[in-house]
This record gives structure tokens, C-alpha cells and sequence, in this order.
């Protein structure tokens, strides 16, 4: 394998390890969570037909 080939590779495997602090792993799983989330109160508003603060008895 080439260098180039290797540094590519531990690139992909650093972008998806779970690390602490401000790099590219930490935003990558910071907009999963967050389209996980989105999701999440998008499917509690469809099926329960009111809004995701109304539902948890915040308004």
C-alpha cells in the first residue's frame, strides 16, 4: 500500500472515532445526534398529533 493510501485510510477510520474535543470525529457524531433528534420530535409531532413541548407538558 502507498502512503497516500494509508493516510486516506486513517483519515476515514479519525473522521468516525468517538474523541473529545473540536475535530472532525466531533462534528461528524454532533449532526448524527442532531438528525437523530430532528427526527425524533418530527415522528412525536406526526404521531401524536401535537406539538414536541406540548407532548412533554412544557406549554
Amino acid at each position: 500500500m502507498s502512503d497516500t493510501t494509508k493516510a486516506a485510510q486513517m483519515m476515514v477510520e479519525k473522521r468516525n472515532a468517538w474523541t473529545w474535543g473540536f475535530n472532525i470525529g466531533s462534528e461528524n457524531w454532533n449532526g448524527r445526534l442532531a438528525m437523530i433528534g430532528f427526527l425524533s420530535a418530527t415522528l412525536i409531532e406526526l404521531f401524536s398529533g401535537e406539538g414536541f413541548l406540548h407532548f412533554w407538558g412544557v406549554l
